[in-house]
């Protein structure tokens, strides 16, 4: 069943942007552009009817039960901003987050969401995940995530000192942009190939995801699209839902 996230007035749109990867290559370059998505938020924020981010926000992140990782302290605060103003926010888990777990919700009362979701946008239907794991082949990773996401893997990395953690996250890190930055597959990209299964089932209008660091629009077919988010480190992509149209955009500023 469709979730209904925003209903749109003709002045309003929802908003969706993935893979900031905030933390890396280093400080100053994340510090660069966290301030950067920020000028994007207070620049959707006077006609966003929601915002979807999905995923990859962070590089890496885990939630000790009293402890969330050091820095984007400028990003939370805009996003806990932008809550407090009304407007609805979901946050998509990726491969490089997948261990979100409560404080947004609990802290930011921002929803977390960790598979591909059907939406209901002002006309459209529209079909919303991060992307990892979809879609034929890559064996490999699915069978590496299927063991990050087990709760036991989770417990386990509990105990381990933050410096040794963080240094085995960087290596998952490294190991996973590779794939994301892959040559551009044409139509054996695996994501759009999973988004024309969904639609030979369940008709959208619209596939989004992320993960594959592509801005991309390519057709399912005369009433469908799929769109990729691309990526925050070397563009500032995002797309923009009104009730008139669908569109991928650039954020310059």
């Amino acid at each position: 069943m469709d979730s209904q996230f925003a209903q749109l007035a003709d002045d309003q749109k929802v908003y969706l942007a993935s893979d900031f990867h905030l933390g890396v290559p280093n400080q100053e370059s994340s510090l660069k552009r966290e301030r950067k998505i920020i000028r994007w938020l207070d620049t959707i924020a006077p006609d966003a009817a929601g915002i979807m981010l999905v995923g990859d926000v962070f590089d890496f992140w885990f939630e000790y039960r009293k402890v969330i990782p050091k820095g984007y302290v400028r990003f939370l605060g805009k996003l806990a901003e932008l809550r407090d103003s009304g407007i609805p926010i979901l946050l998509f888990a990726g491969n490089h987050d997948l261990w979100l777990a409560d404080y947004f919700p609990e802290e930011l009362d921002i929803p977390v969401l960790y598979r591909p979701t059907s939406f209901v946008i002002g006309p459209h239907r529209v079909h919303v995940g991060h992307g990892d794991g979809l879609g034929p082949g890559d064996r490999k990773f699915k069978f590496f995530k299927k063991i990050f996401v087990n709760p036991a893997a989770k417990w386990a990395f509990r105990w381990l000192h933050p410096d040794i953690g963080v240094a085995i996250a960087q290596t998952w890190s490294g190991s996973s942009k590779e794939r994301e930055d892959e040559p551009f597959a044409g139509e054996n990209e695996r994501i759009l190939q999973y988004a024309r299964d969904v639609h030979s089932h369940t008709s959208h209008d619209a596939y989004v995801f992320g993960h594959r660091h592509l801005k991309l629009e390519m057709p399912i077919d005369e009433g469908a699209t799929y769109y990729n988010l691309g990526e925050w480190m070397t563009d500032a992509p995002y797309l923009e839902i009104s009730n008139e149209a669908i569109k991928l955009r650039s954020f310059e500023s």
